[in-house]
């Protein structure tokens, strides 16, 4: 195709070793070879069945909330009982007599909801004993999946959640409640649409599933190539090039797939060694991987889903929230991309010879029509069509539009293939959806979210930046090893309100718990990204962790930005105003930037260093004066900076 295929040299990741790096990191892409024909062709037929059922509802509406819902699930969790071994130990090949016996009693779980409808909507609040079965049956059933897949942290909460609900009298008065019999605790979550088909799963069963669907379809047509492909072309050549096409192709990637460790493999594999080949260390290398894919969950057009649950949770429109998201999520790319930078030029790193980048119009000739599909997406969701209907004609329109070349046609076989891959993307996140669904149940039926709440407000002893500051640890804790859907949804309900009661807008509250949520895939101990990014570049887990939230400073610096200058959100302002802030705070990252990596023009000693992060810090804090008094340090920094690199320049 061109010169750029010589930079895929031999370091690149196999297919099964990318499988083998995933699945180490990331257990919702653990699954088994099945090799027995009958089980392949039951997953597939599963699979396929579950993704054109959501399909087709997409275009003649779901149906009735709580079958819609059981459906989903049901089918989810017969996919997981056939597919994730219980154990290390179990078969890889085949699914055992239990997996299939716990795979039939999950199907049965949505016969009785189908058969009886009419009659658990009449005894609404009385269950009969096939209702408290079945009400255990599927509490169990979900617990034991969300295991297999999610793993064993989110599955002790839920359960600690339970435990909750059952021994509320006897415990501390500060987090004590009247109790809940089992009966009660088991029914609210099956037989309502406040447990285990909660919201959560709801979003699920609706915009996750169709959103991870059109990514599978993408995936099968080559786009994660002509990603790599059109940001080596448009970066590769300059200083530190690999990681700008690192940083790049994980964020138009990431901002589709929602997925921050599948990300790091997928990109990280093509872009680690090169990183590694032109000078950067392996700690580095790894943390720039594992940045650039969790910001993309922060940026527009899909967020990783979470954009269509936000505006559902919050009663706005998907528009008004994509809006609101861009300019957050370019400077936390700008302050990612400002750090690869100022490593670059202090360590005299080169770029790539452009002999070996690729031609930019041969990869739009190549693959740019692939870009139609997204365009159609955006013009759809601007346009006021419902997500759900719109994510169906983007995945229709990829299969047309793939068709125009040769090296993109998805033809059946491929087709039936993007369909189970899609269905088997979603299960990781549908299992968290529903052990959310058991927290949030929990919460709601025992008034736990507010009484963390009110935790939060006293730590924070009635001061915003204390409040902020402890509610920014309960997200990164609370999103300690999950994926950010769940993580948003936990968040949102756990931590948001206390911002809410201190009267900061609901939606800044929301971004502010969404953005440290998804950071906690970067905070040792529990940084699952970092510790892929590591996994590929060989390098210590932690040290790349903490490297990865050194080039996260601005996702945690812009969060306190939009929260004191929610212009930046766009939030009922003028346009002047919007300007002001966004230069303020692009400033305030470039300084924070220099202060951190001890770069800017030439070498930042010490005193300057704290200087150009004070200056950062200062123009984070809204009002004219601390502007003025952070932009007078950034340029006293940059003239000191502009002296010292005449002078070096003078003595060479």
């Amino acid at each position: 195709m061109h010169n750029g295929q010589v930079v895929k040299h031999s370091e690149e990741l196999t297919e099964e070793k990318k499988k083998q790096l995933v699945g180490k990191y990331d257990s919702e892409s653990r699954f088994r070879n099945l090799n027995i024909p009958w089980m392949v062709r039951m997953v597939t037929l599963l699979a396929v069945g579950l993704a054109l059922f959501h399909l087709v509802t997409s275009f003649t509406g779901p149906l009735v909330t709580l079958k819609h819902r059981a459906l989903h699930t049901g089918v989810i969790l017969a996919l997981v009982f056939l597919l994730y071994p219980s154990r290390k130990r179990a078969p890889q090949r085949r699914a055992t007599v239990v997996d299939l016996l716990l795979a039939l009693l999950s199907v049965a779980t949505i016969v009785y909801i189908f058969a009886d409808y009419s009659g658990i909507v009449s005894r609404a609040g009385l269950p009969n004993q096939n209702d408290l079965l079945f009400s255990i049956l599927i509490v169990i059933l979900v617990l034991e999946g969300g295991r297999r897949v999610v793993g064993n942290g989110l599955t002790l909460l839920a359960s600690l959640f339970l435990l909750y609900a059952y021994f509320g009298p006897y415990l501390p008065r500060v987090i004590a409640h009247r109790g809940y019999a089992i009966d009660d605790i088991a029914t609210y979550m099956y037989l309502t649409t406040e447990g285990i088909y909660g919201t959560a799963i709801g979003v699920s069963a609706t915009y996750i599933f169709l959103f991870v669907l059109f990514g599978a379809f993408l995936n099968r047509t080559g786009m994660g190539q002509l990603f790599n492909d059109a940001a080596m072309a448009i970066s590769g050549h300059t200083s530190g090039g690999p990681a700008k096409v690192a940083v790049i192709s994980s964020g138009f990637l990431g901002s589709i797939n929602g997925s921050a460790i599948a990300n790091v493999v997928t990109t990280g594999s093509f872009t680690i060694p090169l990183m590694k080949r032109t000078g950067y260390s392996k700690n580095f290398s790894g943390a720039v991987e594992a940045a650039a894919s969790v910001g993309g969950q922060v940026l527009p057009p899909v967020m990783g889903a979470t954009a269509f649950i936000m505006a559902e949770t919050l009663g706005k429109p998907y528009a008004e929230i994509a809006l609101a998201a861009v300019l957050p999520g370019v400077l936390y790319y700008m302050g990612v991309i400002t750090v690869v930078h100022l490593r670059a030029k202090k360590r005299g790193l080169r770029g790539l010879s452009r002999k070996d980048l690729p031609n930019m119009k041969q990869v739009i000739k190549e693959r740019g029509h692939l870009l139609i599909p997204l365009v159609i997406l955006i013009y759809m969701l601007f346009g006021g069509f419902t997500p759900i209907y719109a994510a169906a004609w983007a995945i229709i329109s990829t299969v047309v539009i793939a068709m125009f070349r040769k090296t993109t046609r998805l033809g059946p076989k491929k087709i039936v293939q993007a369909l189970e891959e899609g269905t088997r993307s979603a299960l990781g996140v549908a299992m968290a959806c529903a052990m959310v669904g058991i927290i949030v149940g929990v919460a709601s039926l025992t008034g736990f979210g507010l009484k963390m709440t009110t935790a939060i407000l006293v730590l924070g002893q009635n001061t915003l930046i204390l409040t902020l500051f402890f509610t920014m640890l309960a997200s990164i804790i609370l999103g300690m090893g999950l994926p950010s859907i769940p993580t948003y949804i936990i968040t949102s309900s756990m931590a948001a309100p206390a911002l809410v009661k201190f009267g900061v807008d609901p939606f800044v509250s929301h971004m502010f718990v969404f953005y440290f949520g998804i950071l906690a895939n970067l905070t040792p101990p529990v940084a699952l990204a970092a510790f892929a990014g590591a996994g590929i570049s060989g390098g210590d887990p932690n040290r790349t962790g903490f490297n990865s939230l050194k080039l996260a400073a601005a996702g945690i610096l812009v969060p306190y930005v939009f929260v004191y200058s929610p212009e930046l959100l766009m939030q009922g302002t003028s346009a002047l105003e919007i300007i002001w802030v966004t230069i303020t705070a692009a400033l305030g990252i470039i300084a924070l930037g220099a202060g951190l990596e001890g770069y800017l023009l030439t070498d930042v000693h010490l005193p300057l260093r704290i200087l150009a992060v004070i200056g950062a810090v200062t123009l984070v804090i809204p009002g004219l004066w601390t502007d003025m008094i952070g932009l007078s340090l950034v340029i006293i920094v940059l003239a000191i900076q502009m002296v010292k690199r005449k002078r070096s320049s003078n003595i060479e």
